[in-house]
Protein backbone atom coordinates (compact mmCIF):
# COMPACT_ATOMS: atom_id res chain seq x y z
CA UNK A 1 0.00 0.00 0.00
CA UNK A 2 1.52 3.33 -1.01
CA UNK A 3 1.64 6.53 1.04
CA UNK A 4 -1.47 8.13 -0.45
CA UNK A 5 -3.67 5.05 -0.22
CA UNK A 6 -2.61 4.24 3.34
CA UNK A 7 -3.34 7.79 4.46
CA UNK A 8 -6.75 7.67 2.77
CA UNK A 9 -7.63 4.42 4.59
CA UNK A 10 -6.82 5.93 7.99
CA UNK A 11 -8.54 9.16 7.04
CA UNK A 12 -11.68 7.34 5.96
CA UNK A 13 -11.82 5.41 9.21
CA UNK A 14 -10.99 8.42 11.36
CA UNK A 15 -13.72 10.66 9.95
CA UNK A 16 -11.77 13.71 11.05
CA UNK A 17 -13.56 17.03 11.64
CA UNK A 18 -14.01 18.88 8.36
CA UNK A 19 -11.62 21.76 7.80
CA UNK A 20 -13.43 24.91 6.62
CA UNK A 21 -11.64 27.75 4.84
CA UNK A 22 -9.35 29.97 6.92
CA UNK A 23 -12.22 32.32 7.79
CA UNK A 24 -14.16 29.63 9.65
CA UNK A 25 -11.44 27.79 11.56
CA UNK A 26 -12.69 28.79 15.01
CA UNK A 27 -15.31 26.04 15.01
CA UNK A 28 -12.65 23.50 13.99
CA UNK A 29 -10.38 24.55 16.87
CA UNK A 30 -13.29 24.28 19.30
CA UNK A 31 -14.16 20.84 17.96
CA UNK A 32 -10.67 19.35 18.33
CA UNK A 33 -10.42 20.67 21.89
CA UNK A 34 -13.25 18.31 22.82
CA UNK A 35 -11.24 15.18 22.02
CA UNK A 36 -9.64 13.71 25.17
CA UNK A 37 -5.89 13.45 25.63
CA UNK A 38 -4.89 9.82 26.00
CA UNK A 39 -2.89 8.50 28.92
CA UNK A 40 0.31 6.62 28.12
CA UNK A 41 -1.37 3.31 28.91
CA UNK A 42 -4.38 4.10 26.68
CA UNK A 43 -2.09 5.18 23.88
CA UNK A 44 0.00 2.00 24.07
CA UNK A 45 -3.11 -0.19 24.06
CA UNK A 46 -4.47 1.57 20.97
CA UNK A 47 -1.15 1.34 19.13
CA UNK A 48 -0.95 -2.40 19.82
CA UNK A 49 -4.57 -2.85 18.70
CA UNK A 50 -3.91 -0.95 15.47
CA UNK A 51 -0.61 -2.65 14.65
CA UNK A 52 -1.53 -6.20 15.59
CA UNK A 53 -5.25 -6.29 14.79
CA UNK A 54 -5.35 -3.61 12.07
CA UNK A 55 -8.17 -1.97 14.00
CA UNK A 56 -8.77 1.35 12.22
CA UNK A 57 -10.98 2.53 15.07
CA UNK A 58 -7.84 2.51 17.23
CA UNK A 59 -6.09 4.65 14.62
CA UNK A 60 -9.14 6.91 14.68
CA UNK A 61 -8.78 7.56 18.41
CA UNK A 62 -5.03 8.08 18.13
CA UNK A 63 -5.58 10.65 15.38
CA UNK A 64 -8.29 12.56 17.21
CA UNK A 65 -6.27 12.81 20.40
CA UNK A 66 -3.37 14.45 18.53
CA UNK A 67 -5.23 16.89 16.25
CA UNK A 68 -4.47 19.74 18.65
CA UNK A 69 -0.76 19.02 18.31
CA UNK A 70 -0.99 19.12 14.51
CA UNK A 71 -2.93 22.41 14.56
CA UNK A 72 -0.51 23.97 17.05
CA UNK A 73 2.47 23.16 14.84
CA UNK A 74 0.65 24.39 11.71
CA UNK A 75 0.01 27.74 13.40
CA UNK A 76 3.75 28.33 13.71
CA UNK A 77 3.99 28.34 9.88
CA UNK A 78 1.24 30.91 9.24
CA UNK A 79 3.75 33.69 8.44
CA UNK A 80 4.50 32.01 5.10
CA UNK A 81 1.32 33.55 3.68
CA UNK A 82 -0.34 30.24 2.79
CA UNK A 83 -3.94 29.39 3.75
CA UNK A 84 -3.99 28.24 7.37
CA UNK A 85 -6.61 25.62 6.61
CA UNK A 86 -4.26 24.04 4.08
CA UNK A 87 -1.34 24.11 6.52
CA UNK A 88 -3.48 22.28 9.08
CA UNK A 89 -4.62 19.81 6.42
CA UNK A 90 -1.01 19.02 5.54
CA UNK A 91 -0.18 18.75 9.26
CA UNK A 92 -2.97 16.19 9.65
CA UNK A 93 -1.54 14.19 6.76
CA UNK A 94 1.82 14.15 8.53
CA UNK A 95 0.05 13.00 11.68
CA UNK A 96 -1.60 10.16 9.78
CA UNK A 97 1.80 9.04 8.54
CA UNK A 98 3.13 9.13 12.10
CA UNK A 99 0.29 6.93 13.33
CA UNK A 100 0.89 4.49 10.48
CA UNK A 101 4.68 4.29 11.00
CA UNK A 102 4.85 4.36 14.81
CA UNK A 103 5.65 1.35 16.97
CA UNK A 104 6.34 0.94 20.68
CA UNK A 105 9.97 -0.02 20.10
CA UNK A 106 10.73 3.67 19.58
CA UNK A 107 10.51 4.17 23.37
CA UNK A 108 8.88 7.60 23.03
CA UNK A 109 5.31 8.91 23.09
CA UNK A 110 3.47 9.15 19.80
CA UNK A 111 3.36 12.95 20.10
CA UNK A 112 7.17 13.18 20.18
CA UNK A 113 7.46 10.98 17.09
CA UNK A 114 4.62 12.75 15.27
CA UNK A 115 6.23 16.20 15.51
CA UNK A 116 8.82 15.25 12.89
CA UNK A 117 6.24 13.86 10.46
CA UNK A 118 3.95 16.87 10.89
CA UNK A 119 6.73 19.37 10.26
CA UNK A 120 8.01 17.36 7.30
CA UNK A 121 4.57 17.37 5.68
CA UNK A 122 4.17 21.13 6.16
CA UNK A 123 7.68 21.90 4.95
CA UNK A 124 7.10 19.82 1.83
CA UNK A 125 3.85 21.70 1.16
CA UNK A 126 5.56 25.08 1.57
CA UNK A 127 8.35 24.15 -0.80
CA UNK A 128 5.85 22.87 -3.38
CA UNK A 129 3.91 26.12 -3.12
CA UNK A 130 6.80 28.44 -3.89
CA UNK A 131 7.08 30.24 -7.22
CA UNK A 132 7.43 27.82 -10.12
CA UNK A 133 10.00 30.03 -11.83
CA UNK A 134 12.39 28.86 -9.11
CA UNK A 135 12.29 25.22 -10.25
CA UNK A 136 15.96 25.36 -11.21
CA UNK A 137 17.04 25.97 -7.62
CA UNK A 138 14.68 23.70 -5.69
CA UNK A 139 17.56 21.61 -4.33
CA UNK A 140 19.43 24.68 -3.08
CA UNK A 141 16.23 26.16 -1.63
CA UNK A 142 15.45 22.96 0.25
CA UNK A 143 18.98 22.74 1.62
CA UNK A 144 18.80 26.34 2.83
CA UNK A 145 15.29 25.91 4.21
CA UNK A 146 16.38 23.13 6.55
CA UNK A 147 19.85 24.40 7.47
CA UNK A 148 19.96 28.21 7.44
CA UNK A 149 18.61 28.64 10.97
CA UNK A 150 21.03 26.07 12.37
CA UNK A 151 24.07 27.68 10.73
CA UNK A 152 23.04 31.18 11.82
CA UNK A 153 22.71 29.94 15.39
CA UNK A 154 26.17 28.34 15.16
CA UNK A 155 27.52 31.72 14.06
CA UNK A 156 25.80 33.43 16.98
CA UNK A 157 23.18 35.15 14.81
CA UNK A 158 19.77 34.98 16.45
CA UNK A 159 18.09 38.14 15.14
CA UNK A 160 16.00 38.29 11.97
CA UNK A 161 18.07 40.87 10.15
CA UNK A 162 19.94 41.29 6.91
CA UNK A 163 23.09 39.18 6.80
CA UNK A 164 26.46 40.80 6.32
CA UNK A 165 28.22 39.92 3.02
CA UNK A 166 30.97 37.97 4.81
CA UNK A 167 28.32 35.86 6.61
CA UNK A 168 26.41 35.28 3.36
CA UNK A 169 29.61 34.07 1.73
CA UNK A 170 30.43 31.78 4.65
CA UNK A 171 26.96 30.18 4.62
CA UNK A 172 26.99 29.81 0.83
CA UNK A 173 30.37 28.06 0.95
CA UNK A 174 29.30 25.70 3.73
CA UNK A 175 26.10 24.62 1.97
CA UNK A 176 27.51 24.87 -1.57
CA UNK A 177 24.77 27.20 -2.82
CA UNK A 178 24.70 30.63 -4.47
CA UNK A 179 25.03 33.68 -2.26
CA UNK A 180 21.87 35.19 -3.79
CA UNK A 181 19.93 32.10 -2.64
CA UNK A 182 21.19 32.62 0.93
CA UNK A 183 20.04 36.25 0.88
CA UNK A 184 16.64 35.37 -0.55
CA UNK A 185 16.02 32.52 1.90
CA UNK A 186 17.00 34.69 4.85
CA UNK A 187 14.42 37.24 3.72
CA UNK A 188 11.77 34.53 3.24
CA UNK A 189 12.35 33.15 6.71
CA UNK A 190 11.89 36.47 8.45
CA UNK A 191 14.78 38.70 7.47
CA UNK A 192 14.03 42.37 8.21
CA UNK A 193 13.08 44.11 4.97
CA UNK A 194 12.45 47.55 6.39
CA UNK A 195 14.32 50.30 4.57
CA UNK A 196 14.85 52.11 7.86
CA UNK A 197 16.90 49.38 9.49
CA UNK A 198 20.38 50.47 10.60
CA UNK A 199 23.02 48.58 8.62
CA UNK A 200 26.20 49.77 10.36
CA UNK A 201 27.57 49.46 13.87
CA UNK A 202 26.78 51.65 16.86
CA UNK A 203 28.81 54.54 15.41
CA UNK A 204 27.29 54.19 11.94
CA UNK A 205 23.71 55.43 11.71
CA UNK A 206 23.22 54.73 8.03
CA UNK A 207 20.00 52.95 7.15
CA UNK A 208 19.28 50.43 4.41
CA UNK A 209 17.59 53.10 2.31
CA UNK A 210 20.89 55.03 2.24
CA UNK A 211 22.64 52.02 0.71
CA UNK A 212 20.24 51.51 -2.20
CA UNK A 213 21.71 51.98 -5.65
CA UNK A 214 20.01 54.43 -7.99
CA UNK A 215 18.45 52.12 -10.59
CA UNK A 216 18.48 54.92 -13.13
CA UNK A 217 22.26 54.45 -13.31
CA UNK A 218 21.82 50.91 -14.59
CA UNK A 219 18.93 50.94 -17.04
CA UNK A 220 20.55 48.28 -19.22
CA UNK A 221 20.66 45.77 -16.37
CA UNK A 222 17.11 46.64 -15.41
CA UNK A 223 15.91 46.04 -18.96
CA UNK A 224 17.72 42.70 -19.07
CA UNK A 225 16.00 41.62 -15.85
CA UNK A 226 12.61 42.55 -17.28
CA UNK A 227 13.30 40.63 -20.47
CA UNK A 228 14.38 37.58 -18.48
CA UNK A 229 11.26 37.76 -16.31
CA UNK A 230 9.10 37.99 -19.44
CA UNK A 231 10.86 34.96 -20.89
CA UNK A 232 10.23 32.98 -17.73
CA UNK A 233 6.54 33.89 -17.76
CA UNK A 234 6.32 32.81 -21.40
CA UNK A 235 7.98 29.46 -20.71
CA UNK A 236 5.81 28.89 -17.66
CA UNK A 237 2.66 29.64 -19.67
CA UNK A 238 3.74 27.17 -22.35
CA UNK A 239 4.23 24.49 -19.70
CA UNK A 240 0.87 25.27 -18.11
CA UNK A 241 -0.79 24.86 -21.51
CA UNK A 242 0.48 21.28 -21.54
CA UNK A 243 -1.57 20.44 -18.45
CA UNK A 244 -5.24 19.53 -18.47
CA UNK A 245 -7.72 22.35 -17.93
CA UNK A 246 -8.42 21.21 -14.38
CA UNK A 247 -4.74 20.80 -13.50
CA UNK A 248 -3.87 24.24 -14.88
CA UNK A 249 -6.73 25.83 -12.95
CA UNK A 250 -5.59 24.22 -9.69
CA UNK A 251 -1.96 25.32 -10.17
CA UNK A 252 -2.97 28.89 -11.03
CA UNK A 253 -5.50 29.13 -8.20
CA UNK A 254 -3.20 27.60 -5.60
CA UNK A 255 0.33 28.70 -6.51
CA UNK A 256 0.25 31.59 -8.96
CA UNK A 257 -2.00 34.08 -7.20
CA UNK A 258 -1.66 36.40 -4.24
CA UNK A 259 -4.94 35.07 -2.79
CA UNK A 260 -4.84 31.29 -3.26
CA UNK A 261 -8.05 29.29 -3.07
CA UNK A 262 -8.36 26.54 -0.49
CA UNK A 263 -8.54 22.87 -1.40
CA UNK A 264 -12.14 22.84 -0.22
CA UNK A 265 -13.15 25.77 -2.45
CA UNK A 266 -11.65 24.18 -5.55
CA UNK A 267 -13.11 20.80 -4.64
CA UNK A 268 -16.58 22.37 -4.47
CA UNK A 269 -16.13 23.82 -7.99
CA UNK A 270 -15.20 20.44 -9.47
CA UNK A 271 -17.50 18.36 -7.30
CA UNK A 272 -14.73 16.31 -5.65
CA UNK A 273 -13.20 16.09 -2.18
CA UNK A 274 -10.41 18.34 -0.89
CA UNK A 275 -8.17 15.25 -0.67
CA UNK A 276 -8.72 14.55 -4.37
CA UNK A 277 -7.80 18.15 -5.23
CA UNK A 278 -4.65 17.81 -3.11
CA UNK A 279 -3.67 14.67 -5.05
CA UNK A 280 -4.30 16.37 -8.41
CA UNK A 281 -2.31 19.41 -7.29
CA UNK A 282 0.70 17.28 -6.32
CA UNK A 283 0.61 15.30 -9.57
CA UNK A 284 0.16 18.46 -11.66
CA UNK A 285 3.03 20.20 -9.88
CA UNK A 286 5.35 17.25 -10.49
CA UNK A 287 4.34 17.20 -14.17
CA UNK A 288 4.83 20.95 -14.49
CA UNK A 289 8.19 20.77 -12.72
CA UNK A 290 9.38 18.14 -15.18
CA UNK A 291 8.28 20.28 -18.13
CA UNK A 292 10.08 23.35 -16.81
CA UNK A 293 13.22 21.33 -16.15
CA UNK A 294 13.12 20.13 -19.75
CA UNK A 295 13.06 23.75 -20.89
CA UNK A 296 15.99 24.52 -18.60
CA UNK A 297 17.97 21.58 -19.94
CA UNK A 298 17.20 22.69 -23.50
CA UNK A 299 18.57 26.15 -22.74
CA UNK A 300 15.26 27.91 -23.19
CA UNK A 301 15.17 29.11 -19.58
CA UNK A 302 18.15 29.83 -17.37
CA UNK A 303 18.06 28.09 -14.00
CA UNK A 304 18.11 31.40 -12.16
Amino acid sequence: MNKSSSVMVINKAAQLPALPDSGGLLSYFEKIKSFPVLSEEEEQALIIDFKQNHNLEAAHRLMLSHLRLAAKIALTYRHYGLPLADLISEANIGLMQAVKKFDLEKKVRLSTYAIWWIKAAINDYILRSWSLVKIGTVAAQKKLFYNLGRIKAKLGIYENKELEPVVVKQIANELVVDEKDVIEMNQRLGGDTSLNVTVGDADDEREKIDMLVDKRQNLEASLACKQEAAQKRKILQQCLDSLSEREAYIIRSRMLTENPETLEEIGAKFGVSRERIRQIEKKAFEHLSALVKEKVAAGQLDAA
